[in-house]
């Protein structure tokens, strides 16, 4: 009895982590700023990890757990780089003299428009 209530439980926590990392990529697509869509590729990874993670335990497979820690070094070292390319971004607008508050309210603009 205690296992397909398990089961049920671990399958519904799927399928509301499936839900929530649409949503995150809904997010990364939709911006509206570089930060949100690094925030939200940040969260699919990690969301990603829980759901292999939850499908291991559905699974009764160890060697996915493997595959989780694998994900995670992928995971982190993608956010490493985004977030390394969003700050040479940044360093070269300071550079340029344009004031990086004035190119966040026109990227703003364009959003709204």
């Amino acid at each position: 009895m205690y296992e397909s209530i398990y089961h049920g439980f671990l399958l519904t926590c799927m399928i509301v982590t499936g839900a929530l990392i649409m949503l995150c990529l809904i997010r990364a697509i939709l911006g509206p700023r570089l930060t949100d869509r690094v925030i939200a590729v940040n969260m699919i990874g990690t969301m990603t990890i829980t759901e292999i993670a939850m499908f291991a335990l559905y699974l009764r497979e160890s060697y996915l757990f493997d595959v989780c820690l694998i994900y995670a070094m992928i995971s982190f070292l993608a956010v490493v780089i985004l977030t390394k390319i969003y700050g040479g971004a940044y360093q070269e607008r300071k550079v340029k003299g344009t004031p990086v508050l004035q190119v966040e309210e026109e990227e703003e603009q364009e959003v709204d428009d």
